[in-house]
Formats: structure tokens, C-alpha cells, sequence
């Protein structure tokens, strides 16, 4: 308050004290605290003065930080007075009030011409759409109290005719399906006894896979929906939820208005109750910006809705799972597996329990995919052989290649089909081995080698090879008996030629006479 106000204020006080008038009736007249009017109260014009200019000349609790405090605005002009509260307190251990925080970053900013920098987003009202044109649906979830104590999560859907205001709500104990959403819509159009010609949402899981420059993929379920019912879908832009406020503002007073402070009992009395929440208070007060009643209104709206068809495309609520990357699905907390090849983007399967069993089905055709013992484990991954990738044709190419090399005997036949049985892990090593082998040694010795290990029942390509190379290494050279035909053609060591002795000199050893 500046000096001239507070002057102002003391002169009137002052003015009423002197025409006799009391305290409390001085601070009527004012419309001012009893506690301003004892202060001026017994104090003169004099006196007042001496206070106003003490006042002036003290000096404020923040003035020794001023500086440190106009330095933070200039860097940033968006800091907030609690900020420099904070800051205040963390580097200079200040104690102060935040109202007297406030006040001196104000006077700051208006001193020195620090202005914050605001969004200044400009929004535009939307028209409402033709009568019986349009209906908008959101979603939201809440945490609520039990009445048997703690809380539960429920996840709610509101929908609203865009020109009468009027709206339905529904809510679930689970986080909603297709299938649960397509249901709740049902008995929506149920509840407002018609059809609009067009359904306004956002780019959710529930309605769509994917949109793409307008071209909108639904999900299976949906899409059934939406061609027996006939209304055209409008998805919103992503981060704009004002193209479809008034749902946006629908579930944020079915939040507010009818489930906090409430205590849920179960899901039919809570679903119930919001029922007749709509028929007493949402469809029945005057709406802030149409300033009529919903109720009222729709009664001429109805008349312009789609008469809702008689149709059996109201899926049952059945459990469905997406396939993932991996080609599996998730089931509490266990990974199964589909065929490979089974994934695409945004496929969901159908998933039944019977016994102790799990099935998987294709949603539009109803075919088994997949059939499973439900684990008891937990993040366990269960796998059916079938599931794995296909490699027997490139086995089954190599096999044919190995036997060419081989020969194609019946042993070497014997033999491969032996190895790729027992060895079906490290069949390609197994078989390159086998191939290398028959390049490096002789037929004849492989030959001798495959019929010894089959003698042995050695069925691998590492014996394979150690027994080639035993053969090859202990084989008796032949010697080919035309070479003795021709004796200048022999080896040295065969051309070498003996000494001849006279027969008298073996005699005389012998101590005979000499012939």
C-alpha cells in the first residue's frame, strides 16, 4: 500500500472517530479490517506522519539481495517467485514468507521491465455441428476407495451428442478391450436410442492400428462394428484435444463430479449409479455454454439420429492378445509361441482357456493358430518344435550335395541319414566336414573309412577322417610285375649288382680241397 492510500485511509478514520462513531462501526463504514482501524485510532496527524516516513526509509528484508535476485529474472525471465524462494533458501538460507517473496520479485519486474514470457496460444470456438450430426467419445480412468477398504483403478467412457450436450458414461473394473469398448458403444447408442452420422475420437489402440495422412487402418473388431452400424469415424490430430473438447471436458467432470469421494462396491451398483448421476445431474442442469438443458434439447435431437439396426456384430467379450515381434503372446507373466511368420503390426489373436490348455485363433477367420499346456512357471518361454524356423530344406539340399561327393553308396546313404539324426545341432558342420574329407583322400579310402565306421558305430565326420587317414597311411604299396620286364627301367636299388667270388674260396673256408 503506498503512502498516499494509507494517508487517505488514516484521514477517514480520523474523520468518522470525530462525528462519534465507533470502532467497529468505522470499520463497517470502510469495509476494513477492526485491526487497521485501532492502529490509526489513537494515533495522531503528527505522529502518522513520523510513521509514514520511517517506513519509507527502512530498508526491506530482500534489499540485500536484490541484485542477486534481478540477476536471476534477466537470465531467466520465466523464473517463478517460488523459484526464487527456493533458490533464496538453498544458497543463502533465507526464512521468509512467500507472499513477502512475491511482492518484492512484482515490484522488480515492474521496475526493471522484466516481463515473463507467456504461451500465448490462440484458441478458436467451433460451431456446433448440424443437429443429430456428431458424437464424440473419450476415455479416462480414476482410483477410487473400496468399501471394503484400499482402492481400485476403473477405467471409464464417456461419449457426448455434440449439439444437445447430452451424454451417456460407463465404466469397467479392467482396462478395456475392443471388444469391452464395442459393447460399452452399443448400449450407448441403446441409451440415446439412435445413431449419429458421424464419431469423433482419438488416434487410440482401441480404434485404430495406424493413420497415415488419412489413411486409417481400424482394428478388426471396429471395423465389423462400424460397417453394421453405418456412422463414419473421425480421428483427432495427436496433442490437440480441443478438436474434440467437449468429451474432453465430459470425462473431466465424470471424474470430479460423480466418482471422487465415492466408495465403489461393486462394478453393476457403480455403473448404476452413474446412470441415474446422468438422468439427476449431467443431463439435467443447465450447460455452461449452450445455457439449456440437455435433457430438453435432446428430446428434438433424438429425432434426427439413425434408427439403431438389429445385429448380432456386437462382439462377445473375448480375451484377445497382440502378437509380438517375436511371434509370441503374453499370458500371465508366460511367453507362448505361433508360428513363424505369424506377426504383423497390430495383429491381435483370440485367446480361449479350456482345461489346461490355452488356444490361440485368428479373430476374422476363427482357425487355430496355436495350441498350448498353460505353464505354471512364471516368464517362462514355451515353444512348439513346429514354431521354430524351417531349415529341413536347406538340410535336406546339403545332405543331397554330400552324398553326390560321397559317392551316393548305400553305406555313405547309411551313414549321412545316421549323423543327421544324431547330430541334428551340428548337422551343417557335420557334413561340411564329411565333404572336405572326400576331397582329401582317395575314394577308395573314404570308402574303407564310412564301412569301418559304420562296423563301429562311430556316426561321426571327426572318426570319418581319423579313420581315412589311419587307411591312407597303412595301405601295402602293389608292385606292378611288368616293371621286371624291362630291368633298365628299375629303380637303382634294383640295378645294384653282387660280387662274384670263385667257388675255391668258399671251399678253402670250409677247409676242403682245392679244386
Amino acid at each position: 500500500m503506498n503512502i498516499l492510500v494509507r494517508w487517505k485511509m488514516y484521514s477517514d478514520v480520523y474523520q468518522l472517530k470525530e462525528m462519534g462513531l465507533k470502532k467497529s462501526q468505522v470499520a463497517r463504514q470502510l469495509s476494513i479490517n477492526i485491526k487497521t482501524v485501532r492502529k490509526y485510532w489513537d494515533v495522531d496527524a503528527e505522529g502518522y506522519s513520523e510513521q509514514l516516513q520511517q517506513s519509507r526509509s527502512r530498508s526491506r528484508k530482500l534489499d540485500q539481495y536484490c541484485d542477486v535476485i534481478l540477476g536471476w529474472l534477466r537470465q531467466f525471465p520465466d523464473m517463478s517467485s517460488a523459484q526464487v524462494m527456493d533458490w533464496l533458501k538453498e544458497h543463502y538460507k533465507i526464512n521468509c514468507k512467500e507472499r513477502t517473496v512475491r511482492r518484492y520479485v512484482s515490484n522488480l519486474r515492474k521496475k526493471h521491465n522484466i516481463q515473463k514470457k507467456e504461451a500465448n496460444r490462440q484458441y478458436q470456438a467451433v460451431a456446433d455441428p448440424p443437429i443429430g450430426y456428431q458424437m464424440q467419445v473419450d476415455f479416462g480412468e480414476t482410483t477410487v476407495r473400496k468399501s471394503t477398504g484400499g482402492f481400485i483403478k476403473i477405467y471409464g467412457m464417456g461419449a457426448v451428442l455434440s449439439h444437445s450436450r447430452y451424454k451417456y458414461a460407463e465404466w469397467a473394473d479392467t482396462p478395456l478391450t475392443v471388444a469391452t469398448f464395442i459393447q460399452m458403444l452399443g448400449r450407448c447408442f441403446d441409451y440415446i436410442g439412435g445413431i449419429p452420422k458421424e464419431l469423433v475420437f482419438d488416434q487410440d489402440k482401441l480404434v485404430a492400428v495406424s493413420e497415415n495422412y488419412g489413411d486409417i487402418i481400424y482394428t478388426y473388431e471396429f471395423e465389423k462394428f462400424k460397417q453394421a452400424m453405418g456412422f463414419a469415424v473421425r480421428l483427432c490430430r495427436k496433442a490437440d484435444p480441443e478438436s474434440k473438447g467437449r468429451v474432453e471436458a465430459v470425462v473431466k467432470y465424470l471424474k470430479r463430479n460423480f466418482a471422487n469421494n465415492r466408495l465403489f462396491i461393486d462394478l453393476k451398483i457403480w455403473n448404476q449409479s452413474c446412470e441415474d448421476w446422468l438422468e439427476r445431474t449431467a443431463n439435467s442442469k443447465i450447460h455452461g455454454t449452450t445455457k439449456k438443458i440437455p435433457a430438453e434439447v435432446f428430446l428434438l435431437e433424438k429425432q434426427h439420429l439413425k434408427p439403431v439396426p438389429f445385429t448380432n456384430s456386437i462382439p462377445k467379450d473375448i480375451l484377445t492378445r497382440s502378437v509380438r515381434k517375436d511371434n509370441t503372446i503374453l499370458y500371465k507373466s508366460n511367453r507362448y509361441s505361433v508360428p513363424l511368420g505369424t506377426y504383423k503390426p497390430g495383429l491381435e489373436l483370440e485367446l480361449k482357456v479350456q482345461d489346461d490348455s490355452i488356444i490361440l485363433y485368428h479373430l476374422n477367420s476363427n482357425q487355430v493358430v496355436a495350441k498350448h499346456k498353460i505353464s505354471l512357471k512364471r516368464r517362462s518361454l514355451e515353444q512348439n518344435n513346429n514354431h521354430r524356423r524351417d531349415n529341413s530344406q536347406k538340410i535336406n539340399e546339403l545332405y543331397e550335395k554330400t552324398l553326390e561327393v560321397l559317392g551316393g553308396t548305400e553305406k555313405a546313404v547309411e551313414f549321412l541319414k545316421t549323423i543327421r539324426k544324431e547330430k541334428s545341432r551340428y548337422v551343417r558342420d557335420q557334413f561340411g566336414l564329411i565333404t572336405q574329407v572326400a576331397r582329401d583322400y582317395p575314394q577308395s579310402i573314404v570308402d574303407q573309412a564310412i564301412a569301418y565306421c559304420l562296423e563301429q558305430n562311430l556316426y561321426s565326420a571327426v572318426d570319418c577322417r581319423s579313420a581315412a587317414d589311419y587307411f591312407l597311411n597303412h595301405q601295402e604299396a602293389p608292385v606292378d610285375i611288368s616293371i621286371l620286364d624291362n630291368p633298365e627301367s628299375w629303380p637303382k636299388y634294383l640295378q645294384v649288382k653282387a660280387q662274384q667270388r670263385s667257388i675255391t674260396v668258399y671251399s678253402g673256408l670250409l677247409g676242403g680241397e682245392k679244386l
